[in-house]
């Protein structure tokens, strides 16, 4: 067996001895890089973020910023990483490194006090630095309270909490770093290609992680596998190993699998690959689906994004994902595939129960697709206690077609409000047909109230839960007549 390495501030370095699920950052940490710390060991609060080289946009390569408390450092394994460590530049001898400007950044404008959060956040920052589009404005003066004259999208930092600082001295650091300099070392990395995936067996006590180098070498192992736990970007099953202390005989990764990572626009539909990352998808779609556009920036942070999954958020069939009621809305099925050959599921009939789908033992989520083309009228509202990284308490998508004002076609995803995502089907019929009138809609939003069974839980009652699908119908009405009267 090849060992398990990955390349660290330019260094490779063994992931051995550590077991099968330690996570990036306790592995870096075991390295004496202790400038990745753990805050809340379940990707909240980005005291743990790093930089890996991944598969590029724009370039050959993207500086990606990732939560290293979730990700088992086995999942790494020839891939490259720096750390906050790695960023600064060695001085001549006897000399203490040159700060990089992010870092240079921070430290003149106050964005530092206790600096647990810091190595964090600068990592977050150079992410969103070295992001191969971003542009300064032709107006010194240009910008927004999210985005700055330097084109920095201040969205990059929203998995990242700071407990004693306070945001404007970070912000202002955001706003103030220029564009890298032509002998940047990691701006120069951005144009050769990313390491390419390995096949990965790592084993130690009794457990192991695994990755193979195909789709049909995965199906394989999982038909002689079945009880293994399937990754992509361990968002969900890394929590699951830090606060729920869980364990696994078998884990297996699919994260780098190639057939699970096309993105194709057909005549007839878009199809997803189930591992594509989720800013993977928003770049490459670059809002070609508005409905997808509108879900992005309201799924937890980027950092989650940046490893999470539309195959793991389908995979998991909580009934509170995000994504769920907006696939149901735009009407996707999921390619299913087997060591036996593949099956396409419509998506309003895959989920069975909580937690429970038609997916069958051995079989993996190899695409999403959308079928065009797509309805004009949009929107997805999710109603939460925070305005971004948060879990929904209601989640509702609409997808209609209104033609000469009167509703052709709805369909309605909602998540939160049952034990699975599901199709407002009762209030897609009390729409189909009639006038987009104010009339329609308060009767259709009378039904929409009673879709579902909501619960009551701490993030809110069933009545309050049934309030927001009807006023939710009713907002997506004056939006609508608003945007035609303006």
């Amino acid at each position: 067996m090849v060992t398990a390495r990955i390349t660290v501030n330019g260094e490779e370095a063994p992931i051995s001895p550590a077991a099968p699920h330690t996570t990036v950052l306790d592995f870096l940490r075991e390295r004496g890089l202790t400038g990745t710390k753990e805050g809340c060991a379940e990707g909240e609060c980005g005291a743990c973020s790093v930089l890996v080289a991944r598969p590029g946009v724009d370039k050959p390569t993207d500086w990606v910023a990732v939560n290293a408390c979730l990700i088992p450092a086995a999942a790494l394994d020839g891939q490259e990483v720096v750390t906050s460590e790695g960023l600064a530049t060695a001085g001549e001898p006897g000399t203490p490194p040159a700060l990089h400007p992010v870092q240079e950044e921070m430290a003149v404008r106050g964005g530092s006090q206790c600096g647990y959060c810091t190595p964090g956040f600068v990592c977050s920052m150079a992410a969103e630095y070295y992001r191969p589009d971003r542009c300064a404005h032709a107006d010194p003066a240009g910008g927004d309270a999210e985005h700055g004259p330097n084109g920095f999208d201040l969205h990059a930092l929203s998995g990242n909490l700071c407990r004693c600082t306070g945001y404007r001295p970070i912000r202002d650091a955001a706003f103030a770093v220029g564009a890298p300099a032509e002998e940047d070392p990691l701006a120069q990395r951005r144009e050769q290609a990313p390491p390419a995936p390995v096949a990965t067996e790592y084993a130690r006590d009794d457990s192991a992680f695994l990755r193979k180098g195909t789709l049909a070498e995965t199906l394989e192992l999982l038909r002689e596998r079945p009880d293994a736990v399937v990754v992509a970007g361990s968002t969900d099953w890394g929590v699951e190993v830090n606060i729920r202390s869980r364990r696994a005989d078998c884990v297996v990764a699919v994260d780098r699998l190639p057939e699970l990572r096309e993105l194709r626009v057909e005549s007839d539909h878009i199809e997803i690959g189930a591992a594509l990352t989720l800013t993977e998808i928003e770049r490459r779609l670059d809002g070609g689906v508005p409905l997808l556009a509108e879900l992005f920036p309201q799924f937890a942070s980027r950092l989650i994004r940046n490893s999470a999954t539309l195959g793991g958020n389908l995979g998991t069939g909580s009934p509170i994902g995000d994504s769920p009621p907006v696939l149901l809305a735009l009407e996707a099925s999921l390619v299913l595939a087997g060591a036996d050959g593949e099956r396409t599921v419509p998506l309003a009939e895959y989920f069975t129960g909580y937690r429970q789908s038609v997916r069958r033992p051995g079989e993996l989520i190899r695409a999403v697709r959308v079928p065009l083309p797509l309805s004009p009228t949009t929107a997805f509202h999710k109603i939460a206690k925070r305005r971004f990284d948060d879990i929904s308490s209601v989640a509702a998508a609409f997808a209609l077609d209104i033609e000469d004002g009167t509703v052709r076609k709805a369909r309605i995803g909602l998540g939160g409000v049952a034990a699975t995502p599901i199709r407002a089907l009762a209030t897609e019929a009390a729409l189909e047909g009639r006038p987009w009138s104010a009339e329609t809609v308060e009767a259709a939003a009378r039904v929409l109230r009673g879709e579902g069974t909501p619960m009551d839980d701490h993030r809110a009652s069933s009545l309050y839960r049934s309030a927001m699908l009807g006023q939710s119908l009713l907002k997506l009405h004056a939006q609508t007549t608003e945007a035609v009267s303006s």
